[in-house]
């Protein structure tokens, strides 16, 4: 039995290796490209997730500041009611002690 081939079924399995080497190449180099990609966006991912990370700790420490501030103008208003306060009972026991005598 001979199981040898033509010199043409050679050249035409040749030919279909070739193209299936050429559509296999080209699919790789398709996924080379994506891989590519996905690599860039996930380091576009880490950057923004870095830059978001920094972002926050810059408003809480703005909310701080913005605490800060809106307490103070609050403890300063009760100081004034309080001087004032402080001031207001004063004059009536000094009107009062004046008055009798004291």
């Amino acid at each position: 039995m001979d199981t040898s081939i033509t010199r043409a079924e050679h050249e035409e399995f040749a030919k279909r290796q070739d193209e299936e080497n050429k559509r296999q190449n080209s699919r790789i180099k398709e996924l080379e490209d994506n891989l590519q990609k996905i690599y860039s966006l996930a380091n576009s991912v880490q950057t923004l997730a870095t830059n978001m990370e920094s972002m926050l700790k810059e408003q809480e420490k703005q909310g701080e500041r913005l605490e800060r501030l809106e307490s103070r103008d609050g403890e300063m208003w009760r100081k004034v009611t309080g001087y004032a306060i402080t001031t207001l009972i004063s004059l009536v026991f000094g009107y009062f002690f004046a008055h009798l005598g004291f």
